[in-house]
């Protein structure tokens, strides 16, 4: 990802349930980037419809397949599991790791890095989600997105930035209203703050080399403020990813700033 590109990631999640109906989402989408100039676009739905829209991606320079998840382990007896290696094989260039509704399934900090480690290895580029359950006055949330990002970068090397993507998503914002998604001055200053964690570890050059976006009730009225006074660049877009309209708005809108 180019500095002065804004990145827009699309989580599909367990979404739609038929390959139509993904072929439909993702042909739409397509379309959409065909005259993109600052904007990436990256479409991550079910590992089911991986090979249908890598297939449908038709050279198209500015969209790119990333899978929602994958294993720690290249290969072996892991049944259900997906491995990096696989993934890689198969054309996807992300993988996104750490995803709440992951760790609410009981994901740690130390298997997410591990997880993180293996994608690299299998030169995938990492979308990396953090994010506090709530805020208190206190300040605690704070120590809890630190340990969050240095425990699942332990073994990371400066050299590997490149490869790495930050995606703050609070999780008392996914999935609900679009005013219920962070504001934009609260915003900044997160995204201040993970650079300042970034700094401790990898120094100013490293600071600067790993993007951060934005996701929790994104769309298209509320994406602008984000980009244009949140700091972010770029967004992790959950449903409005799959209401197509609502997604072109998004990535129009991204595209003009």
């Amino acid at each position: 990802m180019k500095k002065d590109k804004k990145l827009i990631v699309a989580n599909w999640k367990m979404n739609p349930v038929t390959f139509v109906e993904a072929k439909e989402v993702f042909l739409k989408t397509r379309k959409v980037v065909s005259t993109l100039k600052n904007v990436d676009v990256v479409v991550c739905p079910p590992f089911v419809y991986l090979p249908l829209v890598q297939r449908l991606t038709g050279g198209k320079k500015h969209i790119h397949i990333g899978a929602q998840n994958s294993s720690s382990e290249d290969k072996g007896s892991y049944t259900g599991e997906v491995s990096p290696v696989m993934l890689r094989d198969g054309g996807v260039e992300y993988v996104i790791l750490g995803h709440s509704e992951r760790r609410a399934l009981g994901e740690t900090n130390e298997v997410v890095c591990r997880k993180a480690i293996s994608a690299l290895r299998a030169g995938l580029k990492i979308i990396l989600c953090i994010g506090e359950e709530f805020r208190d006055n206190q300040g605690a949330y704070l120590g809890f997105l630190e340990n969050q990002i240095k425990s699942s970068l332990v073994g990371i090397s400066r050299a590997s930035l490149g490869n790495i993507i930050i995606a703050y998503e609070p999780v008392f914002a996914i999935g609900k209203k679009e005013s219920d998604a962070m504001n934009p001055r609260e915003l900044l200053e997160t995204v201040l703050y993970i650079r300042k964690i970034l700094f401790s570890l990898y120094g100013k050059e490293g600071m600067e080399e790993v993007p951060v976006l934005y996701g929790g009730s994104v769309g298209e009225k509320n994406c602008r403020d984000i980009l244009s006074e949140g700091g972010a660049q770029g967004l992790l877009v959950g449903h409005a990813s799959l209401d197509t309209e609502a997604f072109r708005l998004i990535i129009k809108i991204a595209e003009s700033l």
